[in-house]
């Protein structure tokens, strides 16, 4: 478990969430989570807890329950032994009964970049914005940073119905006006792992990694001025929604996050009232019904609020997405305008771009003699400069060059340190290409991509005394084209469910500052024992709680509007060209990026606040959804929560879901031929409200192949008042084409000032 720990602390792409099996110290019991059918409950029964309770004393006299659930799920948690799991399943009530999953981190000038400091007065600066409450699960929270200032806030909202949980180095005296609740849920990660080691972590709200800090404030931090990592990036830090209230969760651990820790958090913040849920983290790929995070967010989403989610940082492999659900907003990650660059000068002359945090002694003002990891060590992964594997007689007083990959960036630097030598040059491989990502080093270092690395070592293989020196040259702005996604990010297609496209957008997830725990390092490593207030780290859990912040200010503007009339208005007013009228790039590739890669588009907070049209969607068209997709009444109960029967009588179809994108899977001819065979004819129906001024909306269609002909009828929608809904139908005319073929385009519906924008994608398989 060692190892784990370790992955918490990197801070480059700090999350790409698979769902791992548990590993146990206790053979004989898991933790499991029991899902009930509350409409079974005998009426001997007074209350849920009592026949919850009485349930499980039927199998085992000796289990205890862990958590009872009550909002998003109805249920508990508890431990037993594979021969009472198979018993309890056999108990009336029981819908069913999860194994406990691990869930892992998905690891300032993001408002300038999206336009909110040339805009605040676009949006709300009244009580509204003030009384929108975000809840944050994650590390916990770091109380004394500078961003959870409450100057300026008024009293805690009447809604807030939460409190401050006291614990290890924490009490209620932490929170404040802007920090108005911080819970922990450490029962199903102690029931698995044994009691928490307090002299390691705070067994309380207490954020002893960071990463908690930097989500909560990145999504909804106070203003800040003169905010800087070591000087880099200074300026003034402020969250998304720098109004809103702020109330954290702490549900993962050193060991990792635990679904039932997670659910009970979800549970609890329902309760607590919270207006937008941001988890960055995810599960991996599994049936919706099988996700914690997607069971708990449906019943989040029932309650009106809108969770927000890290796509994850499994790019730029096809079909790595986490968090797909379509009642979860997917936040997939772009780069910022901004940079961090750090020049490496060869003995021969020629020069090569890096980036770099470091911020301490310069190296000596001449070239130093420079040498490959993979020469300088007796192992065969020396290259890669992990723990131990360096000869300090081949290294001491020099610059080493390393290859990334296997352990944390920013450790590498730590091992060349520890051998002697005075400076690193990290080059990437072909699964990093050229994306570069800044990290804090501990010594003289830059990163460089695959094809400068290349380059490098053919001059260190080739002269017989190679020498190096690097050049910093701190924060530079205005750095084009800007965004590019980012190669970390997850992409589709969604694996689950190919007719919804995620993720559903884009937001900043690299070199982001935010605020920082002042119990750990920069680098995260325990050899750092620096201390800072604000740290830069990269991954789609940065990306993320820009959304959810930029939700929250939606929801002050616009009380009224459901969790997907929001996700609506941030999807169809996101994106996908530069100002000079390029698509944006994918950094994996650097060739322009795909709805598989961006979604929707990059998010622009200021067109999101007035969308003119929106895709809405209830409850009853996400059950509607299940059924489409073939769930039983089972499986939809456990998300449902009630029992619920798909109508045998009616015609149940996923391309009338109402969702703000479309994703058109067709099946390949057999063979690897295509184009002949006769057209496949596709029909989607979609439905728009209106939330603006009466008008009168024209479509426009695009697609990028003759291969697939797209119409709308009707092409024009006209509007009189606010809330009136109006449909269209979209056919889609495909030819044949062989596997693995990807058409893309875009509906596009204006009246001269909005403009409600949809990617489109027909894929063949």
């Amino acid at each position: 478990m060692q190892g784990f720990g370790l992955l918490l602390t990197v801070l480059g792409l700090c999350l790409a969430f698979v769902a791992v099996a548990v590993e146990r110290s206790d053979e004989e019991r898991k933790t499991y989570i029991v899902h009930m059918a509350t409409s079974q409950m005998p009426e001997s029964f007074q209350e849920h807890a009592h026949w919850y309770d009485s349930s499980l004393k039927s199998v085992s006299e000796s289990a205890e329950m862990l958590y009872k659930y009550s909002n998003v799920v109805h249920g508990f948690s508890t431990r037993l032994t594979a021969e009472e799991a198979r018993l309890l399943q056999g108990r009336p009530g029981i819908l069913s009964i999860a194994e406990e999953t691990r869930y892992e981190l998905h690891t300032t000038r993001t408002p300038e970049f999206l336009g909110l400091d040339k805009s605040a007065d676009l949006f709300p600066e009244s009580e509204s914005a003030s009384e929108v409450i975000i809840g944050v699960l994650d590390t916990g929270v770091w109380p004394e940073s500078k961003s959870f200032d409450e100057t300026g806030l008024g009293p805690v909202p009447n809604s807030w119905k939460g409190e401050c949980e006291t614990g290890t180095n924490f009490n209620s005296s932490n929170c404040n006006r802007k920090l108005i609740g911080a819970r922990f849920f450490s029962k199903g990660y102690e029931a698995t792992l044994g009691p928490i080691d307090e002299s390691k972590e705070s067994k309380s709200p207490r954020d002893d990694d960071g990463h908690g800090t930097h989500t909560a404030t990145t999504a909804a931090g106070s203003v800040v001025a003169g905010a800087s990592l070591f000087g880099f990036a200074e300026g003034t830090a402020r969250g998304m929604a720098t109004r809103a209230r702020i109330a954290a969760y702490k549900v993962c651990w050193i060991g990792g996050c635990f679904s039932t820790d997670i659910l009970a958090a979800l549970d609890k913040a329902v309760e607590d009232n919270v207006d937008i849920l941001s988890l960055s983290l995810g599960g991996g790929m599994s049936d919706y019904y099988r996700d914690s995070v997607a069971v708990g967010a449906f019943g989040a989403m029932e309650k009106g609020i809108l969770v927000s989610c890290s796509a994850g940082n499994a790019g730029p492999s096809s079909f790595s997405l986490s968090n797909v659900a379509p009642w979860i907003t997917t936040v997939g990650a772009g780069t910022l305008d901004r940079d961090f660059p750090a020049f490496v000068t060869l003995g021969n002359g020629k020069n090569y771009s890096g980036v770099s945090l470091y911020k301490g002694n310069d190296l000596p003002g001449k070239l130093l003699s420079f040498v490959y990891a993979g020469n300088a060590s007796n192992m065969p992964n020396g290259n890669l400069c992990m723990t131990n594997t360096l000869i300090p007689e081949k290294v001491a007083g020099k610059i080493v060059m390393c290859d990334r990959g296997v352990n944390p960036r920013v450790q590498k630097g730590s091992v060349v340190k520890a051998a002697g030598g005075i400076g690193m040059v990290l080059a990437n491989t072909a699964s990093n290409g050229e994306e570069l990502v800044a990290d804090a080093h501990l010594l003289p270092a830059t990163a460089v991509g695959q094809k400068s690395g290349d380059a490098i070592k053919s001059y260190l293989f080739s002269d017989s005394d190679p020498t190096v020196t690097i050049f910093f040259e701190g924060t530079k702005v205005g750095i084009q084209p800007s965004p590019v996604v980012a190669a970390f990010s997850s992409r589709g297609p969604n694996s689950i469910t190919a007719e919804i496209l995620k993720p559903d957008l884009i937001a900043p997830g690299v070199n982001i500052l935010a605020g920082w725990s002042g119990a750990v390092g920069p680098t995260g490593l325990p050899t750092d024992k620096r201390r800072v207030d604000f740290n830069i780290i990269s991954g789609t859990s940065m990306s993320c709680p820009h959304v959810s912040g930029l939700a929250g200010l939606l929801k002050a503007a616009h009380p009224d509007w459901s969790p997907a009339a929001i996700r609506s208005a941030l999807m169809t007013t996101s994106y996908t060209n530069y100002k000079n009228g390029q698509k944006i790039q994918d950094l994996a590739t650097g060739k322009p990026s795909t709805p598989f890669d961006h979604g929707a588009g990059h998010v622009d907070p200021v067109s999101a606040l007035e969308p003119g049209l929106v895709y809405d969607l209830t409850v009853d068209d996400y059950l509607n959804f299940l059924c489409a997709i073939k769930y039983s009444a089972p499986e939809i109960s456990v998300l449902a929560k009630k029992n619920f029967t798909c109508d045998a009588d009616k015609k149940y179809s996923v391309a009338d879901f109402n969702y703000p994108s479309f994703s058109v899977p067709l099946e390949a001819p057999l063979g690897s031929g295509g184009g002949g065979g006769a057209s496949t004819v596709v029909k989607h129906t979609r439905t728009l409200t209106n939330v603006g001024s009466a008008s009168t909306y024209k479509v426009s269609i695009s697609s990028e192949s003759e291969s697939v002909k797209i119409s709308v009828e009707p092409g024009s929608l006209s509007f009189s008042e606010l809330n009136e809904k109006k449909s269209y139908t979209v056919t889609f005319t495909a030819a044949s084409m062989p596997s693995n073929t990807n058409v893309f385009g875009r509906i596009e519906w204006s009246d001269g000032k909005h403009v409600v924008g949809s990617p489109i994608v027909v894929s063949w398989t």
